[in-house]
């Protein structure tokens, strides 16, 4: 079943457990984490950023939403890192039933305007079905709608879910295997209560000692999980809903990925974890140069990556968690 991010989180919330969201670049990736999940009756969220999209193309999404709305787990399809209302949009009108907008990079004051901005439009957007029956939950949604109640919000593209970023996390070099966390902006909780009363997005992606790309074996990040209890106390204390995300997921140690689930993270992003599987064994395969056929060149890659998103799905609690929806 398709749902938008707030639907999906809220159950992870209330039972505190964490739900992946993994980065898939074409639709092998996406028919591999979807087998995996729907064998662990696991919710998932699947992930695009939009250089992926753009390698892929929008009209894929469709296929996407296709398996996702036949599928018997409760999936999200998210645009990871939308740099602009532009791209947001796109997605959008592509069919996700989520989508980022990263503004963390500016000012706070600049973030949240480009953030309600992006907001206003998610959840206006709507397209219409026929209802015929009189007890249909969506014919009364809309006052307008009670004048004409053969016509209701079809549930795609129906209240698109916001994710933004307050803070920014840190980069790593991978050529020279350098950490850099001089750029990390940790998030303040005050400014965490304050940008989600002014923005209303949905979920909130906080700084909290995370880098982005492929740590070197030797660097381990470490979570400042006093920091996240401190933000999510300050939203529920306000009485607000807004879910908790971390971004720059892979790499870490699991028992910090495990506790930062139970205290509050209900969504985190793997894609390093998975693709270094995937393409480490697509040049494995490669090396028979003989093989040209993508059935027998990426089977054994999507197997490859399927083993880590299971380990993910087991370390964050929502393995089985498909039955509470």
């Amino acid at each position: 079943m398709l749902l938008n991010m707030k639907e999906l989180l809220e159950v992870a919330d209330k039972n505190k457990f964490a739900i992946p969201a993994f980065n898939i670049a074409d639709y092998a990736m996406f028919n591999g984490i979807m087998d995996i999940s729907e064998r662990m009756n696991a919710p998932v969220i699947v992930e695009i950023h939009p250089t992926e999209l753009k390698h892929i193309g929008s009209d894929v999404i469709e296929g996407m939403i296709k398996r996702a709305s036949l599928s018997p787990i409760p999936v999200v399809i998210h645009l990871d890192h939308g740099d602009s209302f532009k791209s947001v949009m796109a997605a959008i009108r592509a069919g996700f039933s989520s989508v980022m907008i990263d503004a963390s990079a500016l000012p706070f004051d600049e973030n949240v305007a480009i953030t309600k901005k992006v907001v206003e439009a998610a959840h206006a957007a709507v397209s219409y079905t026929t209802v015929e029956a009189e007890d249909d939950p969506r014919k009364a949604d809309d006052p307008e709608d009670k004048n004409h109640w053969h016509y209701a919000q079809s549930y795609h593209f129906a209240n698109v879910s916001v994710e933004a970023e307050l803070g920014t996390i840190g980069v790593i070099d991978e050529k020279n295997k350098i950490v850099d966390n001089s750029v990390i902006k940790y998030t303040e909780p005050e400014d965490a209560l304050r940008f989600v009363k002014e923005t209303g997005c949905d979920t909130l992606a906080i700084a909290i000692g995370t880098s982005h790309g492929d740590y070197p074996k030797d660097q381990v990040p470490e979570l400042k999980l006093d920091r996240l209890k401190a933000i999510k106390k300050a939203l529920v204390d306000a009485g607000l809903d807004t879910k908790l995300v971390l971004h720059g997921g892979s790499g870490n140690k699991p028992e910090e990925l495990q506790e930062a689930s139970r205290l509050g993270i209900n969504k985190i992003n793997i894609s390093t974890d998975i693709k270094k599987p995937y393409y480490n064994k697509m040049r494995e395969v490669l090396q028979d140069t003989s093989l040209r056929e993508p059935n027998a060149i990426q089977p054994p890659c999507v197997q490859s990556m399927q083993v880590v998103a299971a380990e993910r799905i087991r370390w964050f609690g929502s393995e089985g968690k498909a039955s509470l929806y």
